[in-house]
């Protein structure tokens, strides 16, 4: 696969633990294994380590989690086919794509607001007894719509994506943002008491978690602008 892509696997996976952190998911997610499981939160701690209840949780979980990779997934071949198809030089998509990633992660750390990316476009789903096909479902409604948390970071990775020139790569980086942001999830779900437990005392540091996160897109954006992605890809290797 080549020594860029091992750096860039590496950031996609923290990109995706990135966006499992940030503050519009993270509280969220007892809402989403309610959502996913059709039991309530409070049900689910009164049960206790069931090996029932965690198989149920587990298995709505990896199908969630599923539902939002297939999209993530098509977003990276779309956009690692359209720069492509274009043949807009890998040069000029690196400047183009370097500005773009360094303006969303000012946006997140919140030193300026982009108002196209404030637009929440959360799905709802009527939950249906429909089975795991649910599960799915609502992962991918998550994909799509919650731009304001999952954009400017998904959209870096897609954009870097775009200027591999090579389309196993572009969807080897979405498998692996997919697990970054998949994998706290579905160890979350098997564990949700010490969930809260972790979550309440994570709560203080909350107001900082844009800031890491602006500040890791503003590397990453400086990197492709410059063309050093590939001298530090070097360094790795």
């Amino acid at each position: 696969m080549g020594n860029t892509s091992e750096v860039s696997i590496i950031i996609s996976f923290v990109a995706g633990i990135l966006t499992f952190l940030s503050p519009c998911v993270l509280p969220l997610f007892p809402s989403y294994i309610t959502y996913i499981t059709g039991r309530s939160f409070e049900d689910q701690k009164a049960s206790g380590p069931s090996s029932n209840i965690k198989r149920i949780t587990a298995a709505h979980s990896l199908f969630f989690i599923l539902g939002f990779s297939i999209v993530f997934i098509l977003m990276g071949i779309t956009f690692a086919y359209l720069g492509s198809f274009f043949g807009i030089k890998r040069i000029l998509l690196e400047r183009i794509g370097g500005v773009l990633i360094i303006l969303f992660g000012l946006h997140i750390s919140g030193l300026f607001s982009i108002k196209a990316l404030n637009l929440d476009k959360r799905l709802v789903y009527n939950r249906k007894k429909i089975g795991y096909l649910s599960s799915i479902l609502i992962g991918m409604a998550f994909a799509v719509g919650w731009t304001p948390c999952v954009g400017p970071i998904l959209s870096s990775i897609l954009i870097y994506a775009s200027t591999l020139e090579s389309l196993p790569r572009a969807i080897v980086l979405l498998v692996f943002y997919s697990l970054g942001l998949g994998v706290p999830f579905f160890i979350a779900s098997l564990a949700i008491n010490q969930f809260l437990f972790i979550f309440n005392r994570f709560k203080a540091f909350m107001k900082f978690v844009p800031i890491v996160t602006g500040t890791f897109l503003v590397i990453i954006g400086v990197l492709l602008f410059t063309g050093q992605f590939s001298r530090l890809s070097g360094i790795f290797a």
